[in-house]
């Protein structure tokens, strides 16, 4: 390979490492196998980063980052009614599993290996961390989009969102019930629907009165 920056490297390594674990889990991504699915010479590997360990928090980014691009632009794909926009959205979301399951069971398998993992202790909690951002976004976006206000604040709503993208995908990947997991989707769309308002009309600024210029003298 030829030679690149670190940070680079790093992210090829992320990007192998993603790849190890989505298709063999996360159990196999060790370090050999990493560097070998990046085509890299072992020694390169802690030149670009720490350790195995630090690479996996990439791993976890670069999840998200897919998880948040697929929802994204599902969601500003048009501005329909809300609850039209959630199901879209919450679809697009599954749709992004459905391609690659193996991506998805690696993040389950990473938040247990970390829980169980004393220097990846703080892993989880930033794992979910980036979920809740992610989803807080989302909704956010879809404020400013479709001209609402949630009545629930909007960090609530989004730790609900990353509960029951939780729990349908884990449910979808024992299961691999495509019409149960819609069904539960609608179901999703029909609780989060009504935390939806229609958002306040801007309050007009009163415009300065006009003088003369006698009444300026």
């Amino acid at each position: 390979m030829a030679r690149m920056p670190a940070a680079e490297r790093r992210v090829a390594l992320a990007r192998a490492a993603l790849a190890v674990a989505d298709r063999d889990g996360v159990h196999a991504a060790t370090t050999r196998a990493i560097v070998a699915e990046a085509g890299m010479p072992l020694s390169s590997f802690h030149y670009a980063v720490p350790s195995r360990d630090e690479l996996l928090r990439d791993v976890v980014a670069l999840v998200v980052e897919g998880e948040s691009d697929a929802a994204l632009a599902e969601l500003l794909a048009g501005a329909d009614d809300v609850p039209t926009v959630l199901r879209r959205t919450l679809g697009a979301y599954l749709e992004h599993v459905r391609t690659a399951p193996g991506r998805e069971q690696a993040m389950f398998e990473l938040t247990q290996y970390a829980l169980r993992t004393a220097e990846l202790a703080d892993l989880p909690a930033a794992q979910y961390a980036r979920y809740h951002a992610t989803a807080e976004a989302l909704l956010t976006a879809a404020e400013q989009h479709l001209g609402i206000r949630w009545s629930a604040p909007v960090s609530d709503l989004a730790r609900l969102v990353v509960t029951i993208t939780d729990g349908v995908t884990l449910g979808w990947l024992a299961d691999r019930d495509d019409a149960a997991a819609d069904r539960t989707l609608d179901l999703a769309t029909a609780a989060l629907a009504p935390f939806a308002h229609p958002a306040p009309a801007p309050v007009p600024v009163p415009s300065a009165p006009r003088t003369t210029p006698l009444e300026e003298a």
